[in-house]
């Protein structure tokens, strides 16, 4: 197996201890299922949780030789837990996928193959027509939706969603992005950015699913708030032009 079939699978973990277990389960059939194409490193990053989640991840997955265990001092976001997985990585394509089970991590041996040649994006979209979602709350599934209106407006590829966290980037692609937002907004302000920069982005249908443990860490209006805020950025960056923007800054972060 080549170098080509070496692929980072970024874990973002916070206050995550009742699905740890299951995630074990679900990355070791990944594994098995994909061991005759693809090479799987996965990057687990606790993002300050406050509960057993970090001595859970070193119970679980201290022992895989193919496992980096880091750790975030405090909480700073799911995009900032994201960048520090990123920066951990030494491969072409690096997957991001939550850690509650919304999305089937088996998906990932079907989406990584289309990061071909001039592609940067991949991302999961159950509101492509051949998608679907299951068991979705109404708010979430409206914020979503109408959050992917939104930015079907601003930006130039239209897709049919923005917001999922469940995709394969282009690592070099992304690791430098004049990114502002660390929590869920930075997951669209992402895509958005390699949009913006002219960059291919490939939707590839699949299901949403409810999350199977924990609870959910958004904040609606705080959630609201941050996508407004961040589309009235677009509007400017796409018919104005740059501006000077504060990149990202995350502190040091301790692998395992």
């Amino acid at each position: 197996m080549d170098d080509s079939n070496r692929v980072a699978v970024v874990v973002p973990c916070f206050n995550e201890e009742a699905g740890l277990p299951a995630l074990a389960r679900t990355l070791q059939s990944v594994q098995a299922a994909w061991a005759g194409r693809f090479q799987f490193h996965f990057i687990l990053v606790d993002d300050g949780s406050i509960d057993s989640t970090w001595d859970l991840l070193k119970q679980l997955f201290q022992p895989w030789p193919n496992c980096t265990l880091v750790r975030h001092a405090y909480n700073r976001g799911i995009t900032a837990a994201m960048l520090t997985g990123f920066r951990q990585a030494d491969t072409v394509a690096v997957c991001a996928i939550d850690s509650d089970g919304s999305y089937d991590p088996q998906e990932l041996g079907r989406m990584i193959p289309l990061l071909s040649e001039g592609v940067d994006l991949v991302t999961a979209s159950p509101y492509h027509p051949a998608g679907g979602v299951r068991h979705i709350p109404g708010w979430r599934l409206w914020l979503s939706r109408a959050s992917s209106a939104l930015y079907r407006r601003v930006l130039r590829q239209k897709l049919h969603t923005y917001t999922s966290c469940f995709r394969v980037y282009r690592r070099s692609a992304v690791l430098d992005l004049p990114l502002r937002e660390t929590g869920f907004q930075g997951i669209a302000e992402i895509l958005a950015r390699l949009d913006l920069q002219g960059s291919k982005i490939v939707e590839y249908p699949t299901v949403l699913d409810v999350r199977k443990f924990g609870q959910s860490k958004m904040k609606v209006l705080r959630t609201i708030g941050g996508h407004l805020r961040l589309l009235s950025r677009l509007i400017v960056l796409r018919w104005f032009g740059p501006a000077p923007v504060k990149m990202v800054s995350l502190p040091a972060s301790r692998a395992a």
